[in-house]
């Protein structure tokens, strides 16, 4: 069964001093249970598609699983909200574990992660791709074009992986991080190589966003929004390039603008 991921509501709009009763599309929250091998182990709250490619990107990334082989059957109940994982070896769930606040250090130096499972998963990048101004430019645009769901609703973070040249692949959730979830497990489903790879993305670059991009493998994350602080000395210590406020052709680089061609070399 196919899920609606645009609702259609009454509403009373305000405008040029009157009210209006019309029909408007807000995005539809949904939430996936998921149990491995019989143990529930999460609630994720999110976009109701490309559900598989959620569950695999996000087991991926929180440890649970080393790579799709690692899934033997995945049923998903669309009407019921639940996904039942069986996995070709045995794998111990601690969930205390996953959601243990932890002061871990980043790789070794000062920054600190929240959770365990971020501290254990997140890799320093060893990416060598390199971006022109123009590709920045034109990759956040083309993402910003074809964000449909966006366009409609409003309610939506919209993320991509590409090569420098092109998209890849485009997703949407109502969670900025389901959507690069998403974007991983459509990696991992089809065996995509992610060290060379660009991710775009439409919302504010957070630690969580940071760590995410980390935990996927890529060196370059492009965002139409700002970053926070603890997500420039993460992208800083994990080697990963971080380009923010993509707009009206410009933008602001906040490290390792050595993959940036023709920004001064670090």
């Amino acid at each position: 069964m196919k899920l609606n991921i645009i609702s259609n509501e009454t509403i009373i709009k305000y405008k040029n001093n009157a009210f209006e009763t019309l029909t408007d599309k807000v995005a539809t929250e949904f939430p996936l249970t998921i149990y491995i091998n019989d143990t529930e182990f999460a609630t994720l709250v999110c976009t109701p598609d490309h559900l598989e490619e959620l569950v695999i990107g996000f087991l991926a990334s929180e440890g649970v699983i080393r790579s799709f082989n690692d899934i033997k059957t995945m049923n998903i109940d669309d009407r019921g909200g639940f996904c039942h994982i069986e996995t070709t070896r045995e794998i111990p769930i601690d969930v205390f574990s996953f959601t243990k606040r932890v002061l871990g250090s980043c790789c070794g130096k000062s920054r600190q992660f929240y959770f365990q499972s971020d501290m254990e998963m997140s890799k320093v990048s060893m990416s060598k791709t390199k971006v022109t101004p123009e590709q920045i430019v034109d990759l956040m645009e083309t993402m910003q074009n074809t964000s449909d769901v966006f366009k409609e609703t409003g309610g939506i973070h919209n993320a991509s992986i590409a090569s420098p040249d092109g998209i890849i692949v485009q997703r949407g959730d109502i969670g900025r991080h389901n959507a690069l979830d998403k974007l991983y497990g459509y990696c991992l489903k089809n065996g995509i190589t992610v060290h060379d790879k660009v991710i775009i993305f439409s919302g504010r670059m957070s630690s969580e966003v940071l760590t995410k991009v980390s935990k996927i493998g890529v060196g370059i994350v492009l965002s139409k929004s700002a970053p926070t602080d603890l997500a420039l000395r993460l992208a800083e210590d994990l080697n990963i390039t971080a380009v923010g406020f993509i707009r009206r052709g410009g933008f602001n680089i906040y490290s390792h603008s050595n993959r940036v061609i023709g920004a001064k070399e670090e």
